[in-house]
């Protein structure tokens, strides 16, 4: 007689756990299909030819320091990420232009694993007045500016 009991207990707890689970909406893509993130950092200045933009970049994590890149005009530095639901996985970046310079979270977990979806790709343009976001490299929104 104790078996059923159990059961319906433990499938309570189930759909319990599952429910609330789906009410934190970055939580929902950690736990269906890939985790693999792209970032991407775009040169977007005009006309700096002979000026490249600096990016050095790293993560809290595991993964340490993944380097950097001087990138020219329309240049794209990338890497790949691992979102994990139990981590809030974190790159910071560093962007320098002549005497511009800013740190700023590449990818940051708990932003940017819903707003990357579906692509699974998260595009920052660089230009002269801010940092621009997109995951499709069609739509692009102001984040924020250099100072």
């Amino acid at each position: 007689m104790k078996a059923p009991n159990t059961v319906l207990l433990i499938l309570g707890l189930a759909t319990y756990i599952t429910f609330i689970s789906l009410k934190q909406p970055y939580h929902n893509y950690y736990y269906f299909g890939n985790n693999i993130y792209n970032v991407h950092i775009i040169n977007g200045f005009t006309n700096n030819s002979s000026l490249p933009l600096v990016v050095w970049c790293s993560s809290g994590g595991d993964s340490g320091d993944i380097g950097g890149r001087a990138l020219q005009e329309r240049d794209d530095f990338s890497w790949s990420v691992e979102a994990k639901f139990w981590k809030n996985t974190m790159y910071l970046c560093t962007m320098k232009l002549d005497q511009k310079r800013r740190k700023f979270q590449a990818f940051h977990g708990i932003r940017d694993v819903q707003r990357c979806n579906p692509t699974k790709h998260c595009f920052w343009l660089v230009k002269e007045d801010g940092f621009y976001f997109s995951n499709d490299e069609i739509y692009w929104k102001k984040d924020f500016s250099w100072i």
